[in-house]
């Protein structure tokens, strides 16, 4: 995990900046929505750190579970050196949306409609928080210039992969939250099309395997892919909730989002080498 400077004992990594940064944007972001879907500013506002948090604990969980639980059976202080890398965002995903949805039902929150209001932050969130994760891909089979040299090898960036495929994943449900035809929607598309990220950047990465050539993380994100779909299926044909159109006063226009997202990315890009560059040196 690159560090990028330490006060004393305590120590500040390049993904703990990102994260952060993502986290703080991606609240603003929940806010904003919150706010277009008339939702309590202050229960949103609770129910996002909350969810943050928990994503976090559960990141760690999932990793331990299912990547690597021989080792923390063996090693048991070593789940908490969390400094040292090894989160699974299947983990955080599951964690910190169930706690999610008993938090809203807990409150009485408008369930589905605060889950539509939240999903664009949260993917915007793990865009620019993965900017910063240094688990690289496999060694590129030919010299490709956008390899990242790492110990010798040429890498592929499979962190810019998901950090490109989570940004189109924002748009698409930017642009689907304007036709939504029914309350719950957009999280369903978040769901079932950030599973679909992760089964992609996989052929990336360098997972144990669980079936064939797949490997858990594969089978992890096939599995959220058809209960997402089965239960987006379920919601439309039910149509539980019809969607409140609301007021578009004050919010971006999508024409200035989209070029806000491609700025971004290219900032992500420009960074991400950047900052490889200078720490492999």
């Amino acid at each position: 995990m690159i560090e990028l400077f330490s006060i004393g004992h305590f120590s500040i990594s390049l993904l703990g900046v990102t994260s952060a940064l993502g986290m703080i944007i991606g609240l603003l972001l929940i806010q904003k929505e919150g706010e277009r879907k008339r939702l309590d500013k202050d229960m949103l506002m609770d129910l996002g750190l909350y969810t943050a948090l928990l994503g976090i604990i559960g990141a760690r969980l999932g990793y331990i579970l299912f990547f690597n639980l021989d080792h923390y059976l063996a090693n048991p202080l070593d789940i908490f050196k969390i400094s040292q890398g090894g989160l699974s965002i299947q983990g955080a995903i599951l964690v910190a949306g169930s706690f999610a949805f008993w938090f809203m039902k807990k409150k009485k929150m408008a369930v589905w409609k605060t889950a539509d209001a939240i999903v664009p932050g949260v993917i915007l969130g793990q865009a620019i928080g993965r900017v910063g994760c240094d688990v690289f891909g496999v060694p590129m089979s030919r010299n490709w210039p956008w390899g990242v040299m790492v110990g010798g090898e040429l890498l592929h960036p499979a962190q810019l992969y998901e950090v490109a495929l989570n940004f189109i994943l924002f748009l698409i449900i930017w642009r689907r939250r304007q036709t939504a035809k029914f309350d719950g929607e957009l999280f369903f598309i978040y769901v079932i099309g950030f599973a679909f990220n992760r089964f992609i950047v996989e052929f990336f990465r360098s997972n144990p395997q669980a079936i064939g050539s797949l490997s858990i993380a594969h089978v992890l994100s096939l599995l959220i892919i058809v209960l997402g779909l089965l239960l987006l299926m379920f919601m439309r044909n039910k149509q539980v909730s019809q969607i409140e159109y609301t007021s578009e006063a004050g919010t971006l226009k999508n024409a200035i989002v989209y070029g806000i997202i491609v700025l971004g990315f290219i900032v992500s890009v420009v960074f991400y080498y950047g900052i490889h560059f200078i720490y492999s040196r």
